[in-house]
Order: C-alpha cells, then sequence, then structure tokens
C-alpha cells in the first residue's frame, strides 16, 4: 500500500502496476513490478469471498485519481505512435472496410478489458484483496479455479510476463526506426542526401542509452509533458495536411482488392488500440473504481474516443496519399515545406521522450526475474541491464530497419495473446462454478473471440515474420 506520507504519483507513474516499493541507488527495487502473487499467498487468504469485505474501501491509496484523471491517463495510453500507421492500415483494408473493422477492433478489445475488469472485482472479494496486477488477476484466476486449471497458474504468470515484456521491448524497437526515418528526412533536405537508414538508427545508440540510465520514472514525468505538447503540435499540423491534399473518396479504394492484406490491418490497429496493458494500473488507482466499467463508464468512454480519433486518422490520411501512403504517415509529408520538417522533428523528439516509459516496463520484467542473482551488486547489474536493453532495441531496429513488420508482429504475437485470448479463458475460468448460461453461451463466446485472437495471431505472425525478412 502507499503510504500517507509518500508524494503523489507522477501522471506517468499511473500507468505502471504499483505495490509500494521504490527505487534505490539508481535499481529497481519492485515500485513498478509486473508480477502476481505466488499461488500459496492465494490458496492461503481462502477462495471464498467475504460479503462483508469491501475491497474498494479497503483501498489505502491518499492520492486516488478521478473519473475525469483516469480518462484522460486511458486516451493518453491508447494515443501513441500506432495512430502514425492507422492511414495504411486503411490502405490494407480500404476506405469503408477500414470504417467497420476498425469499429470490430475497437468493439472486441473493449470487450475483452472490460470482463478482465469485472473478473479482477470478482477475484478481489474471493481472495480479499484490494487491487491486483494485469498477470495477478490471471495466475489468482487459475489458482481459485476448477482443479484442472490450477497446476497452468505459474505458466499462465510466465506467458503474460513474457508477453508484455516482448510487446514494450518490441514497441522500444519501432520508436528507433520511427525517430531516425523523421530525422533523416530533414537532414535529406538540408544536406542533399540524408544518412543511410542503419546507419541513422545506429545513432540513436547513446541517446538512447543515456535515457535508459534515468534511474526514476519521477524524473521522466516532465519530459512527458512536453512530448505530449510535441505531439499535439505535430498532429495539429498533420491533419492540415490531411486536409490540403484530400481527395474525393471516389479515387481510392472502398474494400481491398485481396484479402491478402487484411492480417496487416488487423496487426496494425490492434497494435494501435489494445490498451489491456494499462487497464489495471489504471482501475487500482480510481477513487471509485466501480464506475470504470458500466454501459457509461470511463473504459467504454475512453475507448469510444479512442475508436473515433483512429478512424478519422486513418481515414483522412489515406483519402489524403491513397497508394502512396507510407506505414509512417508522417513521411508522406513533403519534406521541403517548413511545416513539415517541423512535425518531423516534433514527432521525433516526442517519440524519443516517450521511450523511457515503455522501456521500463520491459526493464522492470527483466530485473524481476535476474535480481536475486545479483544481491551484493544490485545497481552494478541493474544499469548493466539497462544498458543492455537499450542496445539490443537499436540493435534490432538496425538489422531491421522497417516499422511494419514490428507493429504487426506485436500486434498480432503480443497483444492478441494479453487483449484477444487470455481474458475471454480467464473469465471462463472466474465463472466456472456459476454455470455456463443458456446454451452454454459462456463457453460459446469464449471459443468464438479466443478464436478470433488466435486467428490474429497465427496469419498476423506469418505476415510479419515474411515482411521481415523480405
Amino acid at each position: 500500500m502507499v503510504s500517507a506520507t509518500e508524494p503523489p504519483a507522477t501522471e506517468l507513474e499511473t500507468f505502471l502496476p504499483q505495490d509500494g516499493s521504490a527505487i534505490k541507488d539508481g535499481a529497481l527495487t519492485g515500485k513498478y513490478k509486473v508480477q502476481v502473487v505466488p499461488a500459496r499467498d492465494v490458496e492461503a487468504t481462502g477462495q471464498t469471498g467475504d460479503k462483508g469485505f469491501d475491497p474498494f474501501k479497503e483501498r489505502d491509496n491518499p492520492n486516488p485519481t478521478t473519473n475525469c484523471d483516469t480518462l484522460t491517463h486511458l486516451l493518453k495510453a491508447c494515443l501513441g505512435t500506432g495512430m502514425l500507421s492507422m492511414p495504411f492500415a486503411f490502405k490494407s483494408a480500404g476506405l469503408v472496410l477500414g470504417i467497420f473493422l476498425t469499429i470490430f477492433v475497437g468493439f472486441i478489445c473493449t470487450y475483452c478489458a472490460y470482463v478482465y475488469i469485472e473478473c479482477a472485482h470478482k477475484l478481489y472479494h474471493r481472495t480479499r484483496k484490494s487491487t491486483m496486477s494485469f498477470p495477478e488477476v490471471a495466475q489468482c484466476a487459475f489458482t481459485n479455479g476448477p482443479p484442472w486449471a490450477r497446476p497452468y497458474a505459474k505458466t499462465v504468470r510466465v506467458i503474460i510476463d513474457l508477453s508484455l515484456f516482448v510487446s514494450y521491448f518490441g514497441t522500444c524497437t519501432v520508436y528507433s526506426v520511427i525517430i531516425a526515418q523523421n530525422i533523416n528526412q530533414v537532414i535529406a533536405v538540408h544536406m542533399g542526401e540524408g544518412l543511410a537508414e542503419r546507419g541513422m538508427i545506429a545513432i540513436l545508440l547513446v541517446p538512447f542509452v543515456l535515457l535508459s540510465w534515468v534511474p526514476n520514472l519521477k524524473y521522466l514525468a516532465p519530459v512527458s509533458m512536453v512530448a505530449n505538447a510535441f505531439m499535439v503540435v505535430g498532429l495539429g499540423i498533420t491533419f492540415y495536411y490531411f486536409v490540403m491534399n484530400m481527395h474525393p473518396p471516389s479515387e481510392v479504394h472502398m474494400v481491398t482488392e485481396t484479402v491478402s492484406t487484411l492480417p496487416a490491418f488487423f496487426s496494425i490497429s490492434i497494435f494501435a488500440i489494445e490498451a489491456i496493458g494499462v487497464v489495471m494500473p489504471l482501475e487500482n488507482n480510481m477513487k471509485t473504481p466501480q464506475q470504470f466499467i458500466g454501459i457509461c463508464g470511463v473504459m467504454n468512454q475512453g475507448m469510444s474516443a479512442v475508436t473515433l480519433i483512429y478512424i478519422v486518422i486513418g481515414f483522412m490520411g489515406y483519402a489524403a496519399y491513397r497508394d502512396e501512403t507510407k506505414e509512417n504517415i508522417i513521411t508522406n509529408l513533403n519534406p521541403e515545406d517548413i511545416l513539415a520538417q517541423v512535425v518531423k522533428v516534433l514527432i521525433a523528439l516526442a517519440v524519443y521522450c516517450t521511450f523511457g516509459l515503455q522501456f521500463y516496463v520491459c526493464l522492470e520484467i527483466a530485473w524481476n526475474n535476474i535480481k536475486e542473482r545479483f544481491l551484493k551488486k544490485p545497481q552494478i547489474a541493474n544499469y548493466l541491464l539497462r544498458t543492455g536493453l537499450a542496445m539490443a532495441a537499436v540493435l534490432v531496429a538496425v538489422a531491421v530497419p522497417k516499422i511494419m513488420p514490428f507493429v504487426g508482429l506485436i500486434g498480432a504475437l503480443c497483444f492478441s495473446i494479453l487483449g484477444l485470448i487470455m481474458p475471454p479463458i480467464v473469465e471462463l475460468i472466474v465463472r466456472w462454478d456459476e454455470g455456463f448460461g443458456r446454451g452454454y453461451w459462456l463457453i460459446v463466446k469464449t471459443i468464438l473471440v479466443a478464436s478470433f485472437g488466435l486467428v490474429v495471431l497465427l496469419f498476423g505472425t506469418y505476415t510479419a515474420i515474411l515482411d521481415i525478412f523480405k
């Protein structure tokens, strides 16, 4: 729990699970752990709920977030660099089909996050816990579920931790490619020729390593505010270019001419819209967590707005640049224009400033798995790990300097597991003793949603891997 004397969490800190510990001497000691409670601890609390136990009143959070604050954090978590690829996603699906498929993806992602929060609320009562992290909900569900599910509790934790690590590490890799592309286009205008793409990415090695050495997320809070300002200004100017270059809808494809491009659409849109990793931290910090879900709950409001924004960006970007739409829509802007150069620099700086948040999540997961081996010199080991991860993210981008393969791979492989496959399975296990509904509706629903996630995983991953090795 958070001490009453502890200063309020910064805006940046609210995106990560918190367990009340801190970072000392530059080494992570667990404040942002993506972890679960051991099964024996869960079993010790009992598997039946206490009707007199109110988990929300038991929370010791002196600085809870209001519904408005939570909505703001949710929007900021969802509206990331994925929006830069939505026009390309619409190019892969077609102008009209892209609208309907984006609504479908937004609905499925929101529904899965919704049922996951519902399951967490049930588990609060069963385990007498007032908060849980994302992986803890899944492990508690399996630990307290039917006998056949209990042996898989630890395996589920490993799968979730690994998926979280790969998704955030892959996002760091995507960031390095986006920054390099934007800056390189500006350099080419002023020097006559840009640097080699891989060379430009390699130059980012030192800035990324330096940013990874920041010992505490609270020092990145001002940087995050600057990044938000840069992103807002950059996107505002980008919309100006969309409007100025808009073509009649009749000049673009309404529906894709080949279904082979649809896996790319689903991978990109899931990568952009999916926010399953932040829903538990946000819910844990709310003053009124019951209002996070519901027909007019905070999550439905936020995800509806996110889906609408992505539809507008995808529609306008594809209508403006048609078949010339690129993977990173910012690279479509005419580099000769001063405004376009400003946008490219602002977006590059905003993405660089956001790198710290994404990096700290994968750092957290990796450090939690090895810190017991370095009890004598944890600070040295921690900084070596920081350096190694930052270098690895850049070197992977140097090896494969493409955005779409990584975006597709993260969306198809990681977010399909976290956001589409795991939630319905967890719901089935949590509600196992409550009955499956008329016509075994719960089982049918679980099969349908999980099957969709599995199809996205298989075909999206296959397509992304082919693109990587092209």
